[in-house]
């Protein structure tokens, strides 16, 4: 696997990035700001994406595809979203490409193909979605609509990073259709409860649920929900959002319905989203200087077995029981490969498991079938036992669930020691400079405060919590009364 990767403590940036590499789940592609998911990390996706369809199909959603392209007439049609995703557009202007008279071999764009519409690539769907759902509905009876859909999306950024943020990303986005504004809202709150369950129980990530602040509402939404995890650097990331649209949508593309006493009334919409960005929250979550750590739950293998021998017949006597130990595991639904590639040798193997973050590694050797034994090593604390051979089974099946409830418990500890409350706005600047995490600060409520914040200090509201506790107070910065605390940090 080559040299040792650079420490999280000497460059977390670059820690990152070799990571990513090394652990062989992405790399930069030709086109620029793109990137490649190798199958190894699109392994952990597709565990990502079928638990999240699971849950989204359990909860009463469908899936259907939209197309890639969105008309720039329909895109503009809801003023707020164009005007929010705009400078990350990319635009498809021509259809056709031509010889190149002035350079043999070369094609040029066709100036006599220019299309008659200028077509966006979507950096979001709702304008395609909600121009079709006008011809869907028609009356109450046609409500709800719960539909889903699994795609790639164009946001042209500038400053490119894996998985964090790529100028083509996967992600699925819901986007569903109400008879009310309380069956709306009712939705955009469970699908973001859905998002901090698959976080919690599947990612092993702590999450805080709450709302954002007008200033950061996604485009054309009347309220945006959010969950917010807290990385190993002490910034915040975005894991997902749900968002209510009220009527803004329909309003655009003319969407009503017949109600139940006959009288035409506009539709109210909601659209939520996770992206591969959980890719790089979950690698920053947990993930040490000797790589990647993954939560059983979503780990491609959650067992690998190694065999440690000098000669064919060592291997043959090793295998049986190997083959056996993988029987009796994948019975159990655990996930197991049996690496026995003769192009390297055991401690390659040990090392490649290692930094791709397998949860348990099985290794047996000549005297582990003597002592009738096998080495069972964790990957999330390092450390390892000899366990015989009919309990081996019990045993990683218990290991497995300690580890993941272990690596939630400790992502849980450092995100709770990492919030600090303060009072005033010496105190957050210096705790942005030299602690980080979220900090618990009063906020007056103002767009103009809160953009006065981050321009001083490049700290966003992540999030108005969900809180019972209405502590009132004053804002951190102007000293206006405040009812209370949001989460401020500095953000991927």
């Amino acid at each position: 696997m080559g040299k040792k990767l650079v420490t999280r403590e000497e460059d977390y940036s670059k820690w990152y990035n070799e990571l990513v590499v090394k652990a062989d789940l992405a790399e930069n592609s030709a086109v620029r700001g793109c990137m490649i998911i190798k199958p190894y990390g699109y392994a952990i996706w597709e565990k990502m994406q079928a638990q999240l369809d699971k849950m989204f199909k359990d909860t009463g959603h469908v899936n259907a595809y939209f197309p890639l392209f969105v008309p720039k007439s329909l895109f503009e049609a809801e003023e707020k979203n164009a005007e929010g995703f705009a400078k990350e557009c990319a635009i498809v202007t021509h259809y056709r490409l031509q010889n190149d008279p002035d350079n043999k071999g070369k094609l040029r764009v066709d100036p006599n193909a220019k299309l008659e519409e200028e077509l966006i690539i979507r950096p979001t769907s709702e304008a395609i979605i909600w121009n079709t759902y006008k011809n869907w509905i028609q009356s109450y009876r046609d409500l709800p609509i719960l539909i889903n859909q699994w795609a790639n999306v164009v946001r042209w950024e500038m400053r490119t990073r894996l998985f964090l943020r790529t100028a083509e990303f996967l992600w699925q986005e819901g986007h569903t259709a109400h008879e009310t504004k309380n069956e709306a809202i009712e939705e955009t709150k469970m699908i973001n409860d859905l998002y901090a369950e698959f976080a919690e129980n599947f990612m092993s990530m702590p999450v805080i649920k709450g709302i954002k602040s007008k200033n950061e509402t996604f485009a054309g939404a009347e309220t945006t929900y959010c969950i917010e995890a807290l990385m190993q650097d002490g910034k915040a990331l975005q894991a997902g959002t749900s968002h209510f649209l009220g009527q803004n949508f329909a309003k655009a593309f003319d969407v009503k319905f017949a109600d139940r006493q006959g009288k035409l009334q506009y539709v109210w919409a909601t659209s939520w989203g996770v992206s591969s960005r959980l890719m790089g929250a979950l690698i920053m979550t947990h993930s040490d200087d000797h790589g990647l750590v993954l939560p059983p739950k979503l780990a491609p293998f959650q067992v690998v077995i190694v065999p440690i021998y000098k000669n064919e017949d060592e291997l043959n006597e090793i295998s049986s029981v190997a083959e056996t130990l993988k029987s009796e595991l994948i019975k159990n639904n655990i996930s197991v490969k049996f690496d026995t590639r003769d192009t390297i040798r055991p401690g390659q193997k040990f090392a490649q498991h290692e930094i791709q973050g397998v949860p348990v590694r099985i290794a047996i050797g000549p005297k582990d079938l003597q002592n009738k034994t096998v080495e069972i090593a964790r990957r999330d604390n390092l450390t390892k036992d000899y366990i015989k051979h009919d309990l081996a089974t019990d045993h990683v099946i218990h290991l497995l669930d300690e580890i993941q409830s272990n690596l939630l418990q400790r992502a849980l500890k450092y995100r709770n020691e990492n919030i600090t409350r303060v009072d005033t706005f010496d105190e957050f600047k210096k705790v942005l400079e030299n602690k980080g995490g979220f900090i618990s600060a009063h906020w007056d409520g103002s767009s103009e405060t809160e953009n006065k914040i981050k321009e001083l200090t490049k700290a966003t509201i992540r999030c108005i919590p969900e809180t019972d506790d209405n502590e009132s107070g004053n804002c951190v910065f102007s000293g206006n009364p405040s009812g209370q605390r949001v989460l401020f940090a500095k953000a991927y």
